[in-house]
């Protein structure tokens, strides 16, 4: 579970974050949705250890993302809307590199690379260096190195952008298996008939609050996320 408790953030004398809190279930696929600048990206940088914040507490199955840092991200993996690989490696290397980082051992990262990179049907440029590759050729890398470790929590920040469609289609098939294990899969997008097929539960923010969370039925009730959504303007 991620519990969200009462989480502020601030740049300078503004809060991207104002007193934030709802939970995430385990085995659940969550959508956290809100316009550019309503503060998504500041809140799953706070969910991952990148960014520091001020006021309340954020927990990953118990553990305190500020008193437990390693602990907590050693369960996480994530995904960025801007995949800022290291440009100069080859592809391999980087997935490599981060799963030596989360000691994935030889025989299991071969087997989750292979298996990904099949799927997302890169594997013919795994020796290739990340300068060479497109948005959408990063963007699998950074999933395939994500979920080469295995992790309890993905946490995914527009991660449909740039992707072929082939590769949406898988992306949300991983999601689905995921959480069948009863892992998490909690992410953000501005693709909102994707949002309201997908996920169990949504969070809508707005100007760094917090205007809805619930079951995604509940929310849309008898029309569409995207109208629910636009009436909150």
């Amino acid at each position: 579970m991620i519990e969200i408790k009462n989480v502020t953030k601030s740049y300078n004398d503004k809060k991207a974050i104002d007193d934030v809190s709802f939970n995430v279930n385990d085995g659940e696929i969550f959508a956290f949705i809100g316009h550019n600048g309503a503060g998504k990206t500041t809140l799953i940088k706070s969910i991952v250890g990148i960014h520091n914040f001020e006021g309340g507490d954020i927990l990953i199955n118990g553990k305190s993302i500020k008193e437990e840092p390693v602990e907590c991200k050693k369960q996480i993996a994530f995904v960025p809307d801007n995949p800022e690989l290291y440009e100069n490696m080859r592809a391999i290397d980087f997935i490599n590199f981060i799963c030596d980082m989360y000691e994935v051992k030889k025989e299991v990262r071969e087997e989750k690379i292979k298996k990904y990179s099949e799927l997302f049907e890169i594997e013919n440029n795994l020796n290739d260096t990340i300068n060479s590759f497109s948005h959408g050729m990063k963007q699998k890398i950074a999933i395939i190195s994500a979920l080469a470790h295995d992790p309890k929590v993905l946490i995914m920040d527009e991660p449909f952008v740039g992707l072929d469609p082939k590769a949406v289609h898988d992306t949300k098939e991983i999601m689905n298996e995921m959480i069948k294990e009863g892992k998490i899969v909690f992410f953000s997008t501005h693709i909102l008939d994707v949002a309201e097929k997908l996920c169990s539960r949504v969070a809508i923010i707005k100007k760094g609050r917090l205007i809805k969370v619930g079951a995604m039925k509940e929310i849309k009730g008898d029309e569409s996320l995207e109208k629910v959504f636009l009436e909150l303007e």
